[in-house]
């Protein structure tokens, strides 16, 4: 698939750190409950951490427990939803959909959201912007 921003493999290993390489490149995962915004009530915009695109908002983010931020919606279109059997599951993989990075899982689990689903995703895959306070 082609990406809005596209670089080499060289370019990615050279901007990102072996850690966020392993995760938003090679589909890794960070250990649960070690995340920067597992637990974060912060207000804010959380993007992309490899391309600064913006996926999901600070209104869509729950405590589920599960050792991950966990979203129920992202920002309209920003995602891409890639079949994953690893593992020996069946889960969908999402990945930013401007430059295809891993992000994490969607599962419809429920949670009691708006939308029934839990986007796990990856703190390490992600920054937050925090909102103005102005």
């Amino acid at each position: 698939m082609a990406y809005d921003v596209e670089k080499t493999d060289e370019e990615w290993r050279a901007q990102l750190s072996p850690e966020e390489y392993a995760v938003l490149r090679q589909a890794g995962t960070e250990r649960a409950f070690v995340g920067e915004y597992t637990d974060t009530e912060t207000e804010g915009t959380y993007s992309c951490k490899a391309c600064g695109s913006e996926l999901f908002t600070s209104t869509t983010k729950f405590h589920s427990g599960c050792g991950w931020p966990s979203f129920y919606q992202p920002i309209t279109d920003t995602i891409e939803y890639i079949e994953d059997v690893s593992h020996g599951m069946k889960r969908v993989e999402v990945r930013c959909a401007t430059c295809g990075s891993h992000l994490g899982h969607v599962f419809p689990d429920g949670y009691g959201t708006p939308t029934g689903d839990r986007y796990c995703i990856n703190s390490i895959s992600i920054d937050l912007k925090p909102a103005s306070t102005d």
